[in-house]
């Protein structure tokens, strides 16, 4: 490797660092939580934790832990093949059952992650005669799940269904034999959920089918947890559900996709990261298992994160900061700037709130922001001391 190469990458990070996007990562000293131990040079340090996806509070549950941990005596460790060699265990079959089966699909086919089920969906199910038109605002996921495939390609701006609508005409313009929207559930930077019943009539009155990532509402959103087709009341007449089990539903690994059979079984003999990618631990399995089972029969936990983002975001508002409008546990804290936002970020961690400042190309550019998680594992106190530090912090900042 030249010298000349290492010194262009290193002025790239100098760059970075430089316009305040350099991300760093803390290390935890122990398990996900409401509250968590940050490994620190002095020790490790307690801190409220305000940034994870553990929505239900389920990636440190006992019953979630004993599960892992009976598999892994039961099952091994890991499969060290891809599914359609040696790498299937009951395991995986039961919870693509269990997870289609509470989504109402026929069936369901696992992935390592939801990166690589959005990533292995588009390609084997759309070909050069079709068209996918996604929402500007998708995960990274999709996009490039799409760009993967040959399909033609349309993008419409952040739930704009008028521009959807000119996108589908211009589909059919060009003689598309089927097409497919795509679309998160939840806008996991802004908690925006998508509009889907005005999605799905659009489908309807221009035969196209409906795909959603539901990775921030799969088991805590929707009627027990079944996402934003429940939410919403679109229902059945989402296509395609991909989704995640590295969120609220334990917080460990995994995605999959949920649909019709045939859609399923064309996947498991096309889809490039499910035939390429070892299968999931069985440990994993058996963890997010257990974790949809608890997720399924958990509305106490669903009231419980309801009432807190609710709580939270009047607090932060009333104290002067700025929120985005929604009904989801993601709550952004706007602040514009990025290096406002890692000033706050670290003021915060001062206070004893783990939370992570957002900004480009995570977020455009003058759009950085707290984002702000609720989880069931927090409570009530817990909230109103995360209040009370960001005020603090506000205010000392100059901010509010």
């Amino acid at each position: 490797m030249s010298d000349a190469f290492l010194r262009h990458i290193r002025d790239a990070l100098d760059e970075i660092d430089a316009a305040g996007l350099l991300k760093r990562e803390r290390p935890l000293a122990g398990p996900q939580g409401g509250h968590i131990r940050v490994a620190a040079a002095g020790g490790a340090r307690d801190m409220l934790n305000l940034c994870a996806n553990n929505y239900l509070g389920l990636a440190d549950h006992p019953e979630v832990i004993a599960a892992a941990r009976q598999a892994m005596e039961m099952f091994g460790f890991g499969m060290a093949s891809v599914r359609f060699i040696c790498g299937t265990q009951t395991l995986h079959r039961e919870l693509e059952l269990m997870i289609a089966r509470h989504l109402g699909k026929d069936d369901a086919i696992v992935f390592a992650a939801c990166f690589d089920a959005n990533g292995g969906v588009f390609e084997p199910l759309m070909g050069e005669a079709d068209a996918i038109v996604s929402d500007s605002l998708n995960h990274a996921s999709i996009i490039d799940g799409v760009r993967l495939s040959r399909a033609k390609r349309y993008r419409f701006a952040n739930s704009d269904m008028d521009e959807l609508e000119d996108r589908l005409k211009e589909a059919d313009a060009g003689g598309a034999r089927f097409k497919l929207i795509a679309t998160d559930g939840v806008f996991s930077m802004d908690g925006y959920v998508a509009r889907l019943p005005e999605i799905c009539a659009l489908a309807d009155r221009y035969g196209a089918m409906v795909l959603v990532d539901d990775c921030h509402a799969t088991g805590h959103l929707g009627e027990k947890g079944r996402g934003t087709p429940a939410l919403t009341g679109a229902g059945a007449r989402v296509d395609i559900v991909t989704g995640t089990f590295g969120k609220t539903l334990g917080g460990g690994m995994g995605g999959f996709v949920a649909a019709a059979q045939p859609i399923v079984e064309l996947l498991r003999q096309r889809a490039r990261p499910y035939l390429f990618s070892n299968s999931l631990a069985p440990p994993v399995a058996a963890g997010a298992l257990k974790a949809l089972e608890i997720a399924i029969r958990s509305d106490d936990r669903r009231a419980l994160l309801e009432a807190h983002a609710r709580r939270f975001r009047a607090g932060v508002e009333a104290a002067g900061f700025r929120t985005l409008p929604g009904v989801t546990p993601i709550i952004p804290v706007m602040l514009g700037e990025a290096k406002l936002a890692q000033y706050l970020a670290r003021a915060l961690d001062e206070r004893g709130i783990y939370v992570a400042g957002f900004f480009f190309p995570v977020v455009p550019k003058g759009a950085a922001r707290i984002r702000t998680q609720m989880s069931a594992a927090l409570t009530a106190e817990d909230v109103d001391a995360a209040v009370a530090a960001f005020a603090d912090a506000g205010r000392a900042l100059g901010i509010v």
